[in-house]
């Protein structure tokens, strides 16, 4: 598996996510610069990280959606190539018109740092075969800006179609949007693009994957993607 990790200015999760890739494939992935051009020949999985890239001016995201290597990203995308966003990542896509919707400020307009539960929606796609459905994973959350909304027919699309891959949820399961970290509509913590190809999700998987931290719930997550490009 040939992984590229994404580095804007003011990312700060790059070297947790290549950490937890390197745990669950054995090998080193690529950090790309955001100046450059092209994606390293053979590049399976790009990932772009957590963190507060170009401070977040204008919007979370909006200037790294127009970086230099986000036409190759998109163009990754479009050939089928995996695109996990996490966090700030999941900004960016969003940003970058990879995803529908936009992230805005948490409903009570204070920055969440804890542990929260995720509800896995599906467990059929690349990035979540090592899980069951309706498996709840405890993954924190660090963010502002972790409020997912779209208009009323987006929704209703990323319903319909089974493109929400994760939700809030209380510990017994039960989706409250009123009990999530940030008022996300619905709950939703991810979500997937039409080809079910590319992910974006706030909360951080990546600091999940090692037992000295504890739990080891956002492990399924790399182990899926790993396992998925190696039957490709």
């Amino acid at each position: 598996m040939k992984a590229a990790v994404l580095l804007f200015p003011g990312s700060n999760r790059e070297g947790d996510v290549a950490r937890a890739l390197r745990l669950v494939s054995g090998q080193e992935p690529k950090v790309v610069w955001h100046a450059d051009t092209e994606l390293p020949q053979g590049t399976d999985l790009v990932v772009l990280p957590g963190g507060f890239s170009y401070g977040d001016y204008l919007r979370c995201g909006a200037i790294a959606a127009r970086a230099n290597i986000m036409d190759a990203v998109r163009a990754h995308a479009a050939r089928g190539g995996m695109v996990l966003g996490i966090c700030n990542g999941f900004q960016i896509l969003c940003e970058a018109g990879l995803l529908p919707g936009v992230l805005v400020r948490n409903a009570k307009l204070r920055f969440v740092c804890r542990e929260v539960f995720l509800r896995v929606e599906r467990a059929d796609t690349a990035f979540t075969k090592s899980y069951r459905k309706g498996d709840l994973l405890r993954i924190p959350v660090a963010h502002g800006e972790g409020n997912y909304t779209a208009d009323p027919a987006t929704i209703q699309v990323l319903e319909g179609e089974g493109r929400v891959a994760f939700r809030y949820a209380r510990a017994d399961g039960h989706i409250d949007e009123t009990d999530g970290p940030n008022g996300a509509i619905n709950g939703i913590a991810g979500i997937y693009s039409e080809k079910l190809n590319v992910l974006g999700m706030m909360p951080h998987p990546e600091n999940h994957v090692d037992p000295v931290v504890g739990t080891v719930d956002g492990r399924g997550l790399f182990e899926s993607i790993v396992g998925a490009l190696k039957a490709a």
